[in-house]
C-alpha cells in the first residue's frame, strides 16, 4: 500500500482535512518518539505504538474543539 493511503473505511466529513490530520499524526509520533514507517506500512509497528498515536491525536482534536467552542460561546 502506498504512503498516505489507508485501508480504513472511515470517510472524513471534510476531505480537505486529510493533509492536516496526516501532519498531526507525524507531529504526535515525533513527540512520543515513535518512528512512522516511510513506506506507509504499519504492519511491523507495535499495536501499543499505533494506539498511543491514535489516542494522543484524539485527545488533541478534542482539546482543539473545546477551545473553539469556548471561544464561540462565551457569555
Amino acid at each position: 500500500m502506498a504512503a498516505g493511503q489507508s485501508r480504513s473505511s472511515n470517510q472524513l466529513v471534510v476531505p480537505q482535512a486529510n493533509q492536516a490530520l496526516d501532519q498531526l499524526k507525524y507531529e504526535v509520533a515525533q513527540e512520543l518518539g515513535i518512528q512512522i514507517p516511510q513506506d506507509g506500512y504499519y504492519g511491523f509497528m507495535a499495536t501499543r505504538d499505533t494506539g498511543a498515536i491514535g489516542g494522543h491525536i484524539t485527545r488533541r482534536l478534542v482539546q482543539i474543539a473545546e477551545q473553539q467552542l469556548a471561544g464561540k460561546f462565551t457569555r
